[in-house]
């Protein structure tokens, strides 16, 4: 099956004629951090004889490689560290890599820090000049890019006036303007999706939502937000520690995203034997994908040790990690048990209720109390670590209120007064 896979992947790529603009080739990056420093000759010497290096090296990236084709739009992904700002360096050409190669094809324009290259004692119109020199193009290129650039700023009266005062939020609309009204071939950006008003944003969402069309343009996203990777992007790849770990579809990266971030610290391979020199103790581990749609029952385990001859309850919370507050909490008497040992037991949960979010289950063992019986006694708990974690990502949800349109309207039933 998986060489069938293989073969329809490959013949599918086949059949994508469109040209490769960008080629990522075995790229590698690595720093050198010092951890001491020579005072002198003698000293550096003496450390070179005694095979003191005085640097550690920081392997920032290793052996990435990826292609992107004219008129996609490419996400880049990873959590903060991964690597993905020096790859975005590496392809526009400020970094050199130590290893491997980038093949550029057609003209780039990075925006990788807002302001780059900008003057506060220029005025709006010079820095506009200034930036776009700085990328390469020349003054008649500019002047037939500089109207849409400054309509697209919305800062037409402002255009005269020194940079150093502008408000932070001129500044960053009029290098975003820059950025992406430059007629440039291939556009890198990272983090941008949020710079300016709800308004500016707005312009910027319909922006990329015409670039998409335009089968000419290439986008390369850097972003942490997986709403945007789903609506925007075509394909994307996810880095970790330096390596990418996950590439091709879009919503496949974006959920081994939010599943990385959601620290899955739910594998059955702790160390168990310790844990039974206890009394008791248990698990909430995810049984199904931890990622799911509306349509999906979440399924987990409670691996429990729970060695006396009594009945005993389960009880678990549902946590909203993302809007805070509990969920739901079935009560400690729904799920009762009398199987002393060492088991998992299995239980499932319809998530169709429930708008996007994350979500935490907690749980606890417990145990009837003589002198309070109404009320048993908890004897191990699975939070923190032990905790299961989970996450709900759909199209077709919300993701400001807890429960989802389908489930859950107010009525209208007219003037009553």
């Amino acid at each position: 099956m998986a060489e069938i896979a293989l073969t329809e992947k490959t013949q599918e790529e086949a059949k994508d004629e469109r040209p490769v603009v960008l080629k990522v080739d075995h790229v590698a990056k690595m720093f050198r951090l010092p951890t001491e420093q020579a005072t002198g000759l003698k000293m550096a010497f003496l450390n070179w004889t005694k095979g003191i290096k005085g640097y550690t090296e920081q392997h920032v990236l290793r052996d990435i490689n990826f292609e992107v084709r004219q008129g996609d739009f490419f996400g880049i992904v990873g959590r903060n560290g991964s690597g993905k700002s020096t790859l975005l360096k590496i392809i526009s050409q400020i970094y050199t890599p130590e290893q491997g190669s980038v093949t550029v094809k057609g003209k780039l324009v990075p925006f990788i820090e807002l302001g780059v290259g900008f003057n506060p004692e220029l005025t709006g119109r010079e820095n506009v000049y200034l930036n776009g020199a700085l990328l390469g193009f020349t003054r008649t290129q500019i002047d037939a890019m500089y109207d849409d650039i400054v309509e697209f700023a919305e800062l037409e009266d402002f255009m005269d006036q020194k940079l150093k005062n502008y408000s932070s939020g001129m500044q960053v609309r009029l290098a975003f303007s820059v950025a992406i009204k430059a007629q440039g071939d291939i556009l890198v950006l990272d983090e941008v999706l949020a710079v300016g008003d709800e308004a500016f944003q707005r312009k910027c969402d319909n922006f990329f939502a015409e670039i998409k069309k335009d089968p000419t343009k290439t986008v390369i996203l850097v972003t942490h937000s997986m709403d945007a990777v789903k609506k925007y992007c075509n394909k994307a790849i996810l880095i970790k520690d330096g390596e990418i770990i996950a590439s091709g579809d879009k919503n496949d990266v974006a959920d081994r995203y939010t599943l990385e971030n959601l620290k899955q610290t739910n594998s059955p391979d702790t160390d168990k034997a310790e844990k039974q020199d206890n009394e008791a103790w248990l698990k909430v581990l995810a049984a199904s994908k931890p990622v799911c749609s509306k349509d999906d029952v979440f399924e987990f385990d409670i691996e429990y040790f729970f060695d006396q001859d009594v009945d005993f309850y389960f009880t678990m919370t549902l946590i909203d990690k993302k809007r805070g507050g509990l969920t739901f909490d079935p009560g400690p008497n729904l799920y009762k048990f009398h199987n002393p040992g060492h088991h998992k037991v299995r239980f499932a949960l319809p998530v169709n209720i429930f708008n996007n979010g994350d979500f935490q289950i907690v749980a606890s063992l417990r145990v009837d109390d003589p002198d309070n019986p109404k009320k048993p006694k908890a004897i191990a708990f699975a939070n923190g670590d032990d905790a299961c974690i989970f996450a709900i990502r759909d199209s077709r949800n919300g993701d400001y209120a807890l429960l989802n349109n389908d489930v859950l309207s107010i009525k209208c039933e007219g003037v009553v007064g």
